[in-house]
């Protein structure tokens, strides 16, 4: 089975390459960038370069996308050159090459400002019926790409499932009241219960996505770590996360004061992962009861995948500051 991986520099590229080259199974990589996962270097927003890498492939995993890191570094037509003119083009070509499956990673980044209920409000329960509602460019286009990918699925019969992913990167928080505040490790722990998800379980989740579209047709699914709150849990989450917490894991303020760790006040938002469980059969490896058990045994509690993509930033020169866009190249 031929699979197109675009983004093949990027974070998750890079993890869906190494794990479908270590399954010996035949994978090419696309990027704008050179790297040891990428084999043909090119724009998804190139009509004819991406023609010709379609060409031959049965599956399509699409994680190319400018980020909302770049929204400080590139313009909004950027974005829309990138994120919904390049994904157009990947349709119209999978859909004239015959492609069996087309795997579209999107973002929890699309429910945008339904993320965050107003004052003295619960905590939101976050499942793929909750409406987007956009805060940037990013968030637009990323939400539009979506709205493509469907319509190919209606009107051309192409299999596309859709995969909101959280987070997975190994940089530190955008928010500087996050990251002055904790420690890199205890900020992605505290994640790893509502809204983070590790990139080995990302990646298990593309493949069974992959195999499962063409019978599902169209599909679009939360991708987090399994979380251990209840809905009965939302409104004391945004009063008292660590009261909550406690509760639910008796042994993680020990855990946490080993290493000076906090966990944070209040939790605004809760990622459900249900839908995926069960229609993909996904069983997601890594959770906050996989962080404690680590921290137990004084181990990592990254997987083994997320360790060897390591940190890669989100410009040419690797870092993931805002840079001039005259920089950018």
């Amino acid at each position: 089975m031929a699979i197109l991986v675009t983004g093949s520099a990027g974070h998750l590229g890079e993890a869906l390459m190494r794990t479908l080259r270590d399954s010996g199974e035949q994978a090419r990589g696309i990027d704008i960038l050179p790297s040891e996962f990428t084999d043909a270097v090119g724009s998804v927003y190139d009509r004819d370069f991406v023609r010709e890498s379609v060409c031959g492939a049965r599956i399509v995993l699409h994680a190319a996308t400018l980020h909302k890191p770049h929204v400080a570094t590139h313009t909004n037509q950027e974005f829309v050159d990138t994120n919904i003119s390049g994904t157009l083009m990947l349709l119209e070509e999978a859909v004239a090459a015959g492609i069996d499956a087309f795997i579209f990673t999107s973002t929890t980044s699309a429910f945008g400002a339904a993320l965050t209920p107003a004052a003295g409000e619960p905590a939101a329960w976050i499942t793929e019926d909750v409406p987007p509602i956009p805060k940037n460019i990013y968030g637009v286009t990323k939400v539009a790409a979506e709205s493509l990918c469907e319509l190919f699925a209606r009107k051309q019969g192409l299999p596309v499932l859709i995969l909101r992913t959280s987070r997975f990167f190994p940089e530190a928080d955008d928010d500087p009241a996050v990251s002055g505040a904790y420690e890199l490790a205890n900020a992605q722990a505290n994640e790893m219960l509502y809204r983070r998800v590790d990139i080995e379980d990302v990646v298990a989740a593309h493949l069974l996505a992959m195999r499962k579209a063409p019978q599902i047709g169209f599909g679009r699914y939360i991708i987090s770590a399994t979380t251990a709150f209840s809905r009965e849990d939302l409104a004391e989450l945004r009063r008292d996360a660590p009261r909550v917490v406690s509760r639910l894991f008796p042994d993680c303020a020990t855990l946490y004061a080993v290493r000076q760790w906090q966990m944070f006040p209040q939790v605004d938002r809760v990622y459900v992962n249900q839908l995926a469980v069960r229609e993909l059969g996904w069983r997601p490896r890594y959770d906050f009861r996989h962080v404690l058990e680590s921290l137990k045994g004084g181990q990592d509690f990254r997987s083994t995948l997320a360790r060897q993509v390591g940190t890669k930033g989100y410009h040419p020169d690797g870092s993931s500051a805002s840079r001039p866009r005259a920089a950018r190249k």
